[in-house]
């Protein structure tokens, strides 16, 4: 059974212009070329953000990070909220610059000082070299507070996909090691759950667009170096494993109806909510994985009015629509 005929029509000409396919071992390294190729086709960023390169210390014995600055050039002069980025991939592909367009619209609006790295991916670095370099970046935010002019008290975790699925990880990560606080996460279709690759159950209208099941047994085998869906798999790689999500920071989730995610995306919030944690949840109609690359769609103008609405909230700035 096709789930196509839910699928908003504004968004059938995503569909058609990035046909589906199933990634795997023998197809990654074209697929990654040719999302790489299509970094051309971004659009440019405001000339009123400054965007920086550094390499950043890795975790003990790791390599350097490399990290994407995002800053406004005429940014106040005493402390700004930070936002921490984490890409999209399938934990397999991508890197900072995918997006880098929002990451500076983010910096503009909010006069925020956006921190995007470039962790590592699977399958040739499996977990926990991506949550590590994650933190890593999270800990040279801290020391680096009073240069980049951060409010270390209002710094923000987010990401979208793999990279939402990382944001909350880290989220937990930060919770239990008790050195720093998230203010705000902010959690995009979060690929949070590696038993949603093994499950028989999963009704044919979540992920038959963009990111299949197939593609994400692949992305959770190379993260965790095995299968997914088995009894020890960490909360710091799959963050729906935690037994507890109590301490969390507030968290905005959104996800499109059609997505692969769905399902373990409303699980993660209900659990959220139970332990006291407040959530705003969005749930788009028609729309599967991806779907803000149709930015005139009208489901995707409702994303980012309650997403950027949402971040302004949690990092406590004013913004109006």
């Amino acid at each position: 059974m096709s789930s196509r005929h839910l699928v908003d029509p504004e968004l059938i000409p995503f569909l058609e212009a990035f046909p589906t396919s199933h990634i795997t071992a023998e197809n990654l390294a074209a697929i990654r070329q040719a999302r790489n190729a299509a970094l051309a086709q971004l659009p440019p960023l405001p000339a009123s953000v400054r965007v920086e390169e550094v390499f950043i210390p890795g975790p003990a014995g790791a390599p350097d990070v490399r990290v994407k600055l995002y800053r406004r050039k005429d940014g106040a002069e005493g402390p700004r909220p930070a936002i921490l980025h984490l890409h999209g991939g399938g934990y397999i592909m991508g890197n900072p610059e995918f997006m880098g367009p929002m990451c500076a619209l983010w910096a503009d609006t909010y006069d925020a000082v956006v921190v995007a790295p470039a962790y590592r991916l699977g399958p040739e670095t499996c977990y926990p070299g991506n949550v590590e370099d994650a933190y890593a970046t999270l800990a040279w935010a801290h020391a680096m507070a009073a240069d980049l002019r951060i409010d270390t008290a209002r710094i923000a975790v987010a990401g979208e996909s793999a990279g939402g699925g990382l944001a909350a990880a880290l989220a937990l990560l930060a919770r239990d090691r008790g050195a720093y606080r998230f203010c705000h996460q902010q959690l995009i279709f979060p690929m949070i759950d590696d038993r949603t690759a093994v499950r028989a159950d999963l009704s044919p209208m979540f992920g038959e667009f963009v990111w299949t099941n197939t593609s994400n047994h692949f992305g959770w085998a190379s993260l965790l170096g095995e299968p997914p869906g088995g009894p020890d798999v960490p909360p710091y790689a799959a963050a729906a494993r935690a037994t507890s999500l109590a301490g969390l920071p507030p968290a905005f989730i959104s996800t499109g109806a059609l997505d692969l995610f769905t399902e373990e995306n409303l699980e993660y919030a209900r659990r959220l909510m139970a332990e006291g944690v407040p959530v705003e949840l969005h749930v788009y109609p028609g729309a599967p994985h991806a779907y803000m690359q149709m930015p005139a769609a009208r489901v995707t103008r409702a994303y980012m009015r309650d997403a950027l609405s949402a971040l302004a909230r949690g990092l406590g700035v004013d913004w109006k629509d």
